[in-house]
């Protein structure tokens, strides 16, 4: 398929200042289906609270559009915030779709976590687990799930037409890469995953799940293969796998853990539901000692 017979959607991003995360509605240009990509919870971490503002102003934009969600993506199991798919999901409906590797990431933090049998290693949390190459659609518009692990072993780039939505594993070209010192994460790995979307046709545009403006500048969500390709620092043409993977571990020894990492995987890996509440009708998350030391 050529570049100009591939559809365009329309793309609204929302952003959640805490967590400077963009979550997306993804409309097919032809129906009035969508997509949302990387919802938030919000969450206060000193009081314990959830709430759900964010996740409101997508709800009141698809209504006030008159969209139909068909699908609730989570580009992987982050780190930094927490998902708002099951609340959406129930407002508007719509199935919660991840990459089929989350089984492996649900196995690893259920030991962290020390979860008990009840806690299921399958993704039968998710209504539906994307294969890599998988074909699907919004509407009409053709779709394609791409496994691009090495930040995360279940981390999918999502081609939703000519719009490429990469989650953490590319930044804006000034801030360059996803980190790759998570468990069951690798520095080689994630430049082989950045070169298969660096494949895709030069103008397609690609969304970020972050950005952190660095030197100062202001908020960007949205650039292209191109730019990306010439400009992006950690990955762009003159710099090959050898010298990428030594840039990236040496900058991922600098970095701190993120700060909402613990509620993050302990809510994401059950695809944004809590815990099952206990006998007082309370949830409860759990902070282990020491295991990321």
């Amino acid at each position: 398929m050529t570049t100009n017979t591939v559809m365009k959607p329309e793309v609204a991003a929302f952003f959640e200042k805490d967590t400077s995360t963009f979550s997306y509605v993804v409309k097919d240009p032809e129906s009035s289906n969508c997509a949302i990509v990387d919802s938030v919870m919000n969450f206060d971490y000193a009081s314990g609270s959830t709430f759900y503002k964010s996740a409101d102003d997508i709800i009141e934009y698809v209504t006030a559009h008159k969209l139909t969600v068909e699908w609730l993506i989570e580009t992987h199991v982050h780190a930094d915030h927490l998902s708002a798919a099951p609340y959406i999901k129930e407002k508007l409906g719509g199935k919660i779709g991840i990459g089929e590797q989350i089984r492996t990431v649900q196995d690893t933090f259920a030991k962290v976590f020390n979860e008990g049998q009840e806690f299921k290693h399958d993704g039968s949390q998710f209504d539906h687990l994307f294969k890599d190459g998988e074909q699907f659609t919004i509407g009409t518009m053709p779709c394609t799930a791409m496994h691009t692990p090495g930040h995360t072993p279940a981390c999918f780039t999502h081609v939703l037409g000519n719009a490429v939505f990469v989650g953490d594993t590319l930044f804006m070209p000034d801030a360059g890469t996803a980190r790759a010192d998570f468990p069951g994460g690798d520095a080689g790995t994630l430049y082989d995953s950045i070169q298969k979307i660096l494949a895709l046709p030069e103008d397609y545009r690609i969304y970020m799940c972050h950005d952190y403006c660095p030197n100062g500048r202001e908020l960007e969500y949205q650039t292209d293969i191109k730019t990306q390709r010439a400009h992006n620092i950690h990955v762009k043409q003159d710099i090959n796998k050898a010298t990428f993977v030594q840039l990236r571990e040496g900058r991922d020894k600098t970095l701190a853990m993120p700060r909402l990492i613990l509620p993050s995987l302990q809510v994401n890996m059950r695809a944004g539901h809590l815990p099952n509440s206990e006998e007082n009708g309370l949830s409860y998350l759990k902070i282990p000692l020491n295991a990321f030391t």
